[in-house]
């Protein structure tokens, strides 16, 4: 070991000290820049204020290992870890640093002290106790480095000057086994944190502790050949794959992490999947991907897109290699330089790559010599391999986006009853000997065997109200309407049907639709056409199906009918789908039902006709208590409830914008109708920015204004004195950011309306994307809806609480984990819990409560549907369309989205209140477009309660007696910066006559 200087054993220096002379420059602040006026002071999330007790208690069992911290006054010692090359190069290699430490611990054992050490796998290692020094430099010699190449072949650089035979590194850093390995003191942390933690006390370094523990876990995985993804580790198992078509499998591995809790200090287990590219021979990986029979059907571009970066071995060779590309020519037609092995510079001969494999490696290339090689070195020196000597590596993962069959498939066979998943994680545990751990034995860790106890209860379901004044309670979370009638039934006189499919019989449709619909109260008028699709057309692709049919609609129809009702021909996974929802969002805005029965029957056509009434804005049912009104401070004092979600694109794709959807509750003091707001924000930002823009001292163009007025009109003009926000999406580390940008955001835009206006905020985040399950003790079935858990595996100090609303039919019910982190109204734990537990029964396109609030879903099915909106593979055909865009870090335009506004101001304001008069400024007047849009019928179709009229310059009125609706208009003001938005109102009335005139541009 090389001996360090002296200096080098203390801490590094600190950072100089800024000069008196040197004034620093301070940036400028834009106006309403929230980041850099924070609220004062900041908002932590609250503290529990108790637990619950109503309902049914029940015995359960969840998927925590009790943990015991048996060395709390010892410390973990962090250290930064430096590895280079003999000439300074820094090693790159992820793999290599395992192996190298390894090295050092069996190499330098005794001058380590035989410390046990965990290593991240980056620049961090971890120690119980100190190291000899704080600075510590060593020199290894490894045998083996994961990457080699050979030189003066195609599996190597064609350089000349170097003989085929010849085992040499191409890279610098590979000219040298010999590794210098530094290691420096950063901090330490006391394992004495963790225990403060569990006591509920304030703890600086819990975190920092954990996640030493997650690295001991993730180091144990390692060991034993895992593929690490986060934490959760897969083991190369074939007994653990899963076929999901196209050379993509299904991969399941496991989840561990550590978790405090109210019980103390636990180990989170459970089943996780991922995807990984199946194994095997490259050719026949790509036939399966693009699915084709044949080799010669392979498309190259395609293909080169998809083996970027994979990992090969190759049968002349044991080692690994890294694709980087394909050939520009076939095996047999390309060529390199061979050198003779002591020939002189110059010295050699051009070759085929086929034909080396054949002559110098005794290798013929018989089934892959017409199609390109794959290329493991650099585009400049490029190192050939033919296809059919490679194999990719297993455990690889797969990134891009999965199709809607893959997706299905996955789900399908990622299924678990309870007490398999149960048996599965014990043997899971078994296997990982987290017991015989040295590192975890040396921090005095102890993870007990059996499954942690808790105490749940089962919350009664709500009464819900239908039709004729009827009421009755579900039953585990699940109801029907046989014999019942909707309360809130829509009349359906102008309406069609497009029919893709050759084997539905339209007629038996009809009839049993207009049955069906006077059952639970729906009048339905025969439908005005029937659209059946030429024979001839069904061989086009799905976009030319659905612009022929959308052709022959327009063709045939007088005016917008109410609904379309479209028959696909495939039950699940349709082509037409897609480009038919996109047709009718973007251009005709045409409700639309889109079916496949495999079997027309009575059940079928019913919850058919549910999500038909609520996307034309009808009411399923309403609870009893929103009836009544007598739900606990929300009945009796005007309360907004806000769903709010942010929807990323595919993993795979950074270039995709978020779509940040916002959603709130009207008509107070109802809780079941929702009005919808959407944007588009820069991709994989998961925080709201759009909820307060502020685009003059007068005008503000944020979402939450938008929804304010919107209560203010539909809620007999009166502002919410409270305001409940449900957020989907965000992990633990982005609370505090909830709390201190977006609520920021949501109290200066009720500022801006009215500053003497101060309404009481709650704000719940409500996650799914956790692995804590649940399990009966006395029952080998899911834990019964309504099952509510807020002790034992909950937070020891936060209010948090866990709540399986839903009945678990298929597999193991995943719970909803409800993170309350601000609460002025006073809610007490029974009724905040009831609250929530009722937001899961009233989301209209389902007879089951569903497993997370219903303005949550909401939120989350009017980003899917916007979404529609925003096709990049079409950009170089829509970007006109689009009249620009705004421009994102990294040079990814963000497309606009239309914008509709009222047209008509509310009525009857009463006094002229700041908040009066802001919605007076704020109230356009007549409708005009900017941009054509082509064809009149514009309705924005966003899902049950939610969907809105898109006119371009147009006003409806009612006849027969219906309700006057507000018209819409399509506005992009680019001119004055607004942000991309879109807004929808949730109330379509029937019997509409549509006048239509010309407007001047103003």
């Amino acid at each position: 070991m090389e001996s360090s200087n002296p200096e080098g054993d203390g801490l590094p220096p600190p950072p100089p000290i800024i000069p008196p002379n040197v004034v620093p420059i301070v940036a400028e602040e834009k106006s309403f820049d929230l980041i850099k006026n924070p609220s004062t002071p900041k908002r932590v999330p609250m503290a529990r204020p108790g637990i619950g007790s109503k309902g049914q208690r029940i015995p359960l069992l969840t998927n925590h290992f009790k943990v015991a911290v048996n060395k709390s006054d010892g410390y973990f010692f962090h250290y930064s870890i430096a590895m280079l090359y003999e000439d300074g190069t820094p090693v790159d290699g992820k793999g290599i640093g395992r192996k190298v430490l390894d090295k050092v611990k069996e190499t330098y054992g005794s001058e380590l002290e035989h410390k046990e050490f965990a290593y991240d796998g980056e620049k961090s290692l971890f120690t119980v106790g100190p190291l000899p020094r704080n600075r510590l430099d060593f020199l290894v010699v490894l045998d083996d480095i994961s990457s080699t190449r050979r030189i003066g072949s195609p599996g190597g650089s064609s350089n000349p000057g170097e003989s085929a035979g010849d085992m040499k590194r191409v890279k610098k850093q590979f000219q040298s086994k010999t590794l210098k390995v530094q290691v420096n003191f950063a901090t330490k942390i006391p394992m004495q944190a963790i225990v403060n933690a569990l006591r509920g006390q304030d703890s600086e370094h819990f975190q920092e502790a954990v996640r030493v523990l997650d690295i001991i876990l993730r180091q144990n995985a390692a060991k034993q050949g895992c593929l690490l993804v986060r934490q959760s580790f897969f083991h190369n198992n074939p007994r653990n794959f899963a076929e999901l078509g196209a050379g993509v499998l299904g991969c399941r591995g496991f989840h561990s992490s550590f978790r405090a809790t109210q019980g103390g200090l636990s180990l989170n287990m459970d089943v996780s999947t991922t995807m990984i590219v199946k194994p095997g021979p490259v050719l026949n990986f790509l036939m399966e991907n693009q699915n084709v029979k044949t080799p010669y059907q392979i498309d190259w571009i395609k293909a080169k897109r998809m083996l970027k970066n994979l990992r090969i071995t190759t049968y002349s060779s044991k080692m690994e290699y890294k694709i980087t590309g394909l050939s520009d020519k076939p095996c047999k037609e390309q060529r390199f330089f061979l050198k003779t092995k002591k020939g002189q510079d110059g010295d050699g001969e051009e070759i085929t790559v086929s034909n080396y494999f054949a002559e110098y490696k005794h290798l013929p290339v018989r089934d892959s010599a017409d199609f390109p090689c794959i290329n493991v070195g650099k585009p400049k020196s490029p190192s050939y391999f033919p296809l059919e000597l490679c194999n990719l590596v297993s455990l690889q993962r797969y990134t891009k986006a999965l199709s809607s069959m893959q997706r299905a498939s996955l789900v399908e066979k990622s299924r678990q009853k309870p007490q398999e998943r149960m048996s599965v994680l014990r043997d899971a545990l078994k296997t990982s000997k987290y017991d015989a751990d040295l590192m975890l034995r040396s921090s005095g860790i102890s993870i007990g065997a059996d499954f942690v106890q808790v105490e749940g209860r089962v919350l009664s379901a709500p009464k819900l109200k239908v039709g004729d004044g009827q009421d009755f309670f579900p039953r585990n979370g699940r109801w029907n309407f046989n014999n019942k009638k909707l309360i809130q039934p829509v009349k359906i006189e102008r309406w069609a049907i497009c029919n893709f499919s050759a084997r539905c019989d339209t007629r038996y449709l009809v009839n049993i639709m207009l049955k069906c619909g006077e059952m639970k109260g729906i009048v339905i008028n025969d439908p005005f056409f029937v659209f059946e699709e030429n024979n001839q057309n069904r061989r086009d692709p799905a976009p030319v199906r659905v612009d022929k049919m959308i052709e022959y609609i327009k063709s045939k129809l007088p005016g917008p009918p109410q609904l379309l009702l479209c028959i696909l021909p495939e039950r699940k996974n349709s082509d037409i789908y897609g480009p038919w929802k996109r047709r009718n969002l973007s251009e005709l805005g045409i409700v639309t039902q889109c079916i496949a029965p495999a079997k027309l029957n009575d059940q079928y056509i019913t919850n058919v006709l549910l999500k038909i009434n609520a996307k034309l804005g009808g009411m399923n049912s309403l609870l009893q208590v929103e009836h009544s009104p007598s739900i606990p401070l929300v009945s009796k004092c005007p309360t907004l409830i806000l769903g709010m979600d942010v929807s990323h694109g595919s993993p795979g794709r950074s270039d995709v914008p978020s779509i940040a959807a916002v959603v709130s509750s009207r008509n107070w003091p109802l809780i079941s109708r929702y009005r919808a707001a959407v944007r588009t924000q820069s991709p994989k930002v998961e925080m709201i920015a759009s909820l307060f823009k502020p685009v003059s001292d007068k005008d503000d163009a944020g979402i939450i204004r938008e929804l304010l007025l919107d209560f203010y009109a539909t809620s007999n003009s009166r502002k919410p004195d409270q305001i409940i926000i449900f957020r989907d999406g965000v992990s633990e580390s982005q609370f505090n950011q909830v709390l201190n940008l977006e609520l920021d955001q949501i109290i200066q835009a009720c500022k801006f309306l009215d500053e003497s206006w101060s309404p009481k905020f709650m704000v719940i985040v409500a996650q799914k994307n956790h692995h804590t399950k649940f399990f009966q003790t006395s029952s080998t079935e899911n834990v019964p809806a309504g099952t509510i858990i807020d002790n034992k595996v909950c937070h020891p100090k936060n209010n948090d609480f866990y709540l399986c609303s839903h009945a678990g039919m298929i597999g193991t019910t995943r719970p909803t984990h409800y993170h309350v982190l601000y609460d002025e109204l006073g809610f007490s734990a029974d009724d905040l819990q009831e609250l929530v537990h009722s937001l899961s029964y009233v989301y209209q396109r389902s007879t089951t409560a569903i497993s997370v609030v219903a303005p949550i879903c909401y939120a989350h099915l009017a980003a899917a549907q916007i979404s529609q909106f925003i096709k990049f593979d079409d950009m170089s055909e829509t970007s006109s369309s689009h009249g620009g865009g705004v421009t994102v870090a990294g040079g990814v335009a963000v497309p606009e989205l239309p914008r509709l506004h009222a047209n008509e101001e509310p009525e009857e304001f009463g006094h002229e209140s700041q908040f009066v008069k802001k919605i007076k400024d704020n109230t356009l007047g007549e409708v005009e477009l900017n941009g054509s849009l082509g064809n009149p019928m514009n309705f924005i179709e966003l899902g049950e309660g939610m969907s809105s009229y898109q006119g371009f310059h147009s006003s409806f009125r009612a006849i027969q007696g219906c309700l006057p609706l507000n018209t819409s208009r399509f506005l992009r003001d680019r001119r004055r910066g607004l942000p991309s938005s879109f807004y929808c109102q949730a109330n379509h009335y029937p019997c509409l006559k549509m006048q239509m005139y010309p407007l001047k541009r103003s």
